[in-house]
C-alpha cells in the first residue's frame, strides 16, 4: 500500500501538471489562440472558460465582430459580443484579435445600397466603410490588440476577387480600410487575413500589395495565412515556404483559422469559400459514430508535424489561432456539406486534448 505521503505526493503531482497548458508549452515561440463564439465569451457553454484559461493567451472573435452580427442595420449596432469578448480576453492577459472588419461574405446587402436599393457610389461607400470602421475599432480603441482588417480580397490565382468593394470601390479599399482603423486606433496591430496562401500565384498577389501599401506608409503589421488544411495537403514545405516568404517581405506571419479536416469532400475544393455547399449526405459523413484510431493517429501526427515546422520558424510566427475551441464548435461539421460529424481540432468534443500530440512534438 502507499503510504500517507506517497499519496499526498501524487496528489500534488497530478493537480501540478493540471496547471499546464498548451500556452505554457509553446510560450517561448509565438502565441496560442483559438476562436470563441457568443456561449463561450458569456459563460454558458459549461467548461469552455477554464479551458480557454489553461490552454491559451490569445483570442479571436470568431463570428460576432463581422459586419452582419456587429452592425446589422444602418444605425443599429450590437456590441453584446464585442464587450464579453474583450472582458474575457482581459480575464485571461490574452492578445486580442477583432475580425474581421472588411469581407465579401457576412455583410449585409444593405451596406453596398443607396436608398433607392441600387449600388452606392465609390464615395458613399468609403463613407459607409469608414464610419463602420470609426465605430467598431473606436468602441475598442486600447482594449482589442490587434485586427484582422481585410478578409480575403484575392482568388486563389492570384487575381482580384471581384467583389462589391472592389467593383464599386476599386483596389484601394484595402489601403482606405487600413488607413482608417490606423488612425482610430494607432496603437493596435493590422493584419490582411486570406486562405490557401501556400498557393505560390496568390501569395505573391497578396505580398505584392501589401508591400506596395507599405511603401506608400500604410501600417500592415503581419499577414494572417489561413490553415485550413487536410490530413496530408498541402505539404510542409509548401506551408515553409509561405512562412519564409512573408517574414522576407518583412510582414509578421500569423497562422490563422487553424484546423485539419479528416473527412472526404464531394470536390477538390480548399481553403475556406463560404459560396462552397453540399447538402447533408450520408456518403460524405462516414465518422458520425465516432472518428477511428488510426484517422485520430493522423490527425494527431499532421498537428505535430505542423507545430515542429511553428517551432521551427517561431523567430518568424508571431501567433497560431485554432479556428475552434473543440470538434463540437467548428464550422467544419457544416463546410462543405452541411450536418457533418467532423474532428479537425486539437481538443474533442468532451473539451479533452486528444491523446499523443504532446508526445509526438518532441523537445
Amino acid at each position: 500500500m502507499l503510504s500517507t505521503l506517497a499519496i499526498l505526493f501524487l496528489v500534488f503531482a497530478a493537480s501540478s501538471s493540471q496547471k499546464e497548458g498548451l500556452k505554457d508549452r509553446f510560450e517561448p515561440h509565438f502565441y496560442l489562440g483559438t476562436a470563441v463564439n457568443l456561449a463561450q465569451v458569456t459563460g454558458m457553454e459549461q467548461g469552455a472558460d477554464s479551458l480557454l484559461t489553461l490552454h491559451f493567451n490569445s483570442i479571436t472573435a470568431e463570428n460576432g465582430l463581422k459586419w452582419g452580427p456587429v452592425h446589422p442595420e444602418p444605425t443599429t449596432y450590437k456590441f453584446e459580443f464585442g464587450d464579453a469578448f474583450v472582458a474575457m480576453g482581459e480575464r485571461m492577459g490574452a492578445f486580442i484579435v477583432g475580425h474581421t472588419l472588411v469581407w465579401h461574405q457576412q455583410t449585409p446587402a444593405w451596406v453596398f445600397q443607396d436608398e433607392k436599393g441600387g449600388f452606392l457610389n465609390r464615395q458613399g461607400l468609403t463613407e459607409r466603410m469608414e464610419e463602420h470602421i470609426e465605430t467598431v475599432v473606436g468602441r475598442y480603441k486600447g482594449k482589442i490588440d490587434g485586427w484582422d482588417v481585410v478578409n480575403e480580397a484575392f482568388e486563389d490565382d492570384g487575381t482580384w476577387r471581384k467583389t462589391h468593394w472592389y467593383n464599386l470601390i476599386g483596389p484601394d479599399f484595402i489601403k482606405i480600410a487600413f488607413q482608417k482603423a490606423h488612425e482610430v486606433d494607432p496603437d493596435a496591430s493590422l493584419y490582411y487575413n486570406d486562405y490557401n496562401v501556400w498557393k505560390p500565384e496568390k501569395r505573391k498577389a497578396i505580398l505584392d500589395m501589401a508591400v506596395e501599401l507599405k511603401k506608400q506608409g500604410v501600417r500592415i503589421d503581419g499577414i494572417g495565412m489561413q490553415g485550413h488544411y487536410r490530413l496530408n495537403f498541402p505539404t510542409l514545405a509548401q506551408i515553409e515556404q509561405a512562412i519564409l516568404d512573408i517574414h522576407q517581405a518583412g510582414f509578421e506571419v500569423h497562422v490563422t483559422e487553424l484546423d485539419v479536416d479528416v473527412l472526404p469532400r464531394p470536390s477538390d475544393s480548399d481553403g475556406a469559400d463560404l459560396n462552397i455547399n453540399f447538402a447533408e449526405s450520408e456518403q460524405w459523413n462516414p465518422y458520425r459514430a465516432g472518428l477511428p484510431l488510426l484517422i485520430q493517429h493522423d490527425l494527431v501526427n499532421r498537428y505535430a508535424s505542423l507545430f515542429r515546422l511553428f517551432q521551427k520558424h517561431s523567430d518568424k510566427i508571431t501567433r497560431v489561432t485554432f479556428w475552434g475551441l473543440h470538434d463540437g464548435r467548428s464550422w467544419l461539421n457544416n463546410w462543405p456539406v452541411r450536418g457533418r460529424t467532423n474532428y479537425p481540432l486539437l481538443f474533442d468534443r468532451d473539451k479533452n486534448l486528444k491523446p499523443g500530440f504532446l508526445e509526438n512534438l518532441g523537445d
